[in-house]
């Protein structure tokens, strides 16, 4: 890889800029919006904002194969914070309910403080798109994955749809998004980076890691030239 992980290790480093240890030490919550789950240092430099349906495979693919492997390395490195906007309209277009079911227990994961855990396992293990894999039983056994994650709490709003509400305005927020030209949304993946929209021609960059690894190496070493490049 990958981003430089020199900076911010070793001895006499402040403890808030050295690295996040583990996935379970990076801080999440959900912004004063009510749809947007921001996960990192909230002081990094650089901010990317995800636009992600759980069964979109272009989805699986940057978080798998693509950046989102780089993104992770660079959160842990307090290089950047991640902001997730959940979309869930594939359901309406393929049948069924689990993109629904799986943005729910997202946001039932996040009250646990395991967003970021629950996320990689969910798009590790993301059924074919066809397919309306994203079951109740599905969801709780990927949940046992996760350390802490479990609980009769979270089994009950997993089973409940206990976040319908955030699931119902993250799609609203998604579509909104998309602004006059596609009312019904950006597609996804679609990426902002500290608010500028990466261009639809060049939304290939999400899905080689290498090349967003350096795209977010420019930015934040040089943000003002990715902010001129985008106006």
């Amino acid at each position: 890889m990958v981003l430089s992980t020199a900076c911010g290790r070793g001895g006499g480093v402040p403890e808030q800029e050295r690295p996040f240890a583990t996935a379970e030490d990076v801080p999440e919550k959900l912004e004063a919006d009510g749809t947007t789950i921001t996960v990192g240092d909230p002081a990094a430099k650089v901010k990317v904002h995800l636009y992600e349906d759980p069964r979109c495979p272009y989805c699986e693919e940057f978080e798998t194969l693509g950046g989102g492997p780089r993104l992770r390395e660079a959160v842990l490195d307090r290089h950047v914070a991640t902001e997730y906007t959940l979309a869930s309209f594939l359901d309406d277009r393929l049948g069924g309910g689990g993109s629904k079911r799986a943005v729910n227990a997202l946001r039932a994961a996040l009250e646990r403080g395991r967003f970021v855990e629950y996320h990689e396992v969910l798009y590790a293990n993301q059924p074919e798109e066809s397919v309306d894999g994203f079951t109740d039983a599905r969801l709780l056994a990927l949940a046992d994955q996760v350390k802490d994650l479990r609980s009769p709490e979270f089994d009950a709003a997993v089973k409940s749809m206990k976040y319908r509400t955030f699931v119902r305005n993250s799609e609203k927020a998604y579509e909104l998004a998309g602004g006059p030209e596609t009312p019904e949304g950006p597609g996804t993946p679609t990426a902002e980076v500290n608010g500028r929209r990466i261009p639809l021609e060049a939304n290939a960059v999400l899905l080689d890691g290498e090349a967003f690894a350096e795209l977010l190496r420019r930015v934040h070493a040089q943000p003002w030239e990715w902010e001129e490049s985008t106006s």
